[in-house]
């Protein structure tokens, strides 16, 4: 098992973006073969920091989401989002 976890820092304007692209989102990701969990964290002390902690059944399922139209096409629109 994989467990991935990806720090992401928002322009606080892009909040409610990024949280309505995960929502929508969440769902695909939890169902995508090999995927086993998903979970969304919100730093404390910088609401504008996220990470999105998931476990993988092994890295070529990992590799498999990764380069899927899924994964980019999302990717995509939240890199747009981040302050860093």
């Amino acid at each position: 098992m994989i467990v991935r976890i990806v720090k992401m820092h928002f322009h606080l304007e892009n909040i409610p973006a990024f949280l309505e692209l995960f929502e929508e989102r969440k769902s695909l990701i939890r169902h995508f073969e090999g995927c086993l969990h998903l979970e969304l964290w919100q730093e404390e002390n910088n609401p504008q920091v996220f990470f999105t902690y998931s476990h993988w059944e092994s890295e070529e399922h990992l590799n498999h989401y990764r380069f899927s139209e899924l994964f980019k096409d999302t990717w995509k629109r939240t890199k747009a989002l981040f302050a860093e």
